[in-house]
């Protein structure tokens, strides 16, 4: 095998896939990407066994083959050549070793044979559909920070994507939770997505798929069954397995009577809570927030730092309440919203608080109080 390829084109293409492999393995095939070339194209393949990451991109191909290489000492070599240099990679007669060289710069990588190269055989994807890439990031970036990292509670490790309806309107929802906060976001309903089933999408899935789609404005091609499901764009597809669970019933969470409504400049609001949690403990990050006509108190206090009170102008009308959240949380869901104001649904201290973005409809966060 002989290529010839410019290092910003191999660097951007073994940065997508590099990332998806472990930094510590025990089988040192899963550290190697893929590499085959032929007629003008290479294209790379790196897998951890359960996300696999494929990119081609244009090459001189002297001679095709393929092999597998350390990705992450590959990656780091091509990081650290000049700009604009030509990288040739070619393989030894026997396999074993792949040569790169650009401008004086020579380097030898060993090299595992292609036969051991895991595949994650595609299967049946049953349903397949197109997003926008910028409905995909919205739904993506409004959820995940709302994904449990609790791995006893794997079925809440992901982002539940599903088909439903919201006032009678067809809609793909996605849905995260760990249990202290909810975010719940729709789009349109795609064509093809009917009848999909619903879907956990594991959180190093979501990373990964979210810094692909970063650059891209195409339309996201999105193939899904049971066990899997891929998403394809450009020159670059991402396959992955998916979380074999039960997503909870999550519309028993979202409270129906809050009948106390306040509505906040989101950027006054967030900047107070930032400064008021400075002096709440590093561990329960807690705030109180007592709200009465026109206006909200934000309060914390802790043994070791002292006490930090702020008053911030609202439009709220009901009676009395105080209340208390995770600052952290608080401010998380507040991040979201890209609108001037946020409105909160609340009822008493102990219930959950419905948080939406005036603005705009199709995104419901629920928010769990805090005893303070």
């Amino acid at each position: 095998m002989k290529i010839v390829i410019e290092r910003a084109a191999l660097l951007k293409s073994l940065g997508h896939v590099q990332s998806v492999v472990e930094r510590r393995n025990t089988i040192p095939i899963l550290s190697n990407v893929r590499i085959d070339a032929a007629k003008g194209n290479m294209s790379l393949h790196a897998t951890d066994m359960d996300i696999e990451i494929a990119e081609s991109t244009a090459a001189d191909v002297g001679k095709g083959g393929a092999t597998t290489t350390p990705v992450l000492t590959l990656y780091e070599i091509v990081r650290k050549l000049p700009d604009g240099a030509q990288v040739e990679l070619t393989t030894s007669s026997d396999g074993g070793q792949i040569a790169l060289a650009a401008g004086r710069s020579k380097f030898t990588l060993a090299c595992l044979p292609v036969e051991d190269f895991p595949a994650m055989s595609g299967g049946d994807l049953s349903h397949s559909f197109k997003l926008g890439a910028a409905d995909l990031r919205g739904l993506i970036d409004r959820t995940k920070f709302a994904i449990s990292t609790e791995e006893t509670r794997y079925y809440l490790n992901g982002i539940y994507v599903h088909a439903t309806k919201s006032d009678g309107v067809n809609v793909l929802r996605a849905v995260a939770t760990d249990g202290h906060r909810l975010a719940r976001v729709e789009v349109p309903l795609p064509d093809g997505a009917a009848g999909m089933p619903g879907v956990i999408v594991p959180r190093k899935t979501v990373g990964e798929l979210r810094k692909l789609i970063d650059e891209t404005d195409a339309d996201i091609e999105i193939s899904l069954s049971d066990a899997k499901i891929r998403f394809g764009f450009d020159n670059v597809v991402l396959t992955s397995k998916l979380i074999d669970g039960t997503f909870p019933d999550y519309e028993r969470v979202i409270p129906s009577g809050n009948d106390k409504t306040l509505e906040i400049n989101r950027k006054d609001l967030a900047n107070a809570v930032d400064r008021v949690s400075a002096i709440s403990s590093e561990k329960s990050r807690s705030i109180k927030m007592a709200c009465e006509k026109g206006m909200i108190t934000l309060s914390a206090s802790s043994p070791e730092a002292g006490s930090a009170t702020e008053e911030v102008e609202a439009s709220y009308a009901a009676g009395q309440l105080e209340i208390g959240f995770n600052s952290r949380y608080l401010l998380d869901i507040l991040q979201q919203v890209e609108g001037d104001a946020a409105r909160f649904s609340m009822s008493d201290a102990a219930s959950p608080t419905i948080i939406r973005d005036v603005a705009d409809g199709s995104a419901v966060y629920v928010l769990m109080p805090m005893r303070v």
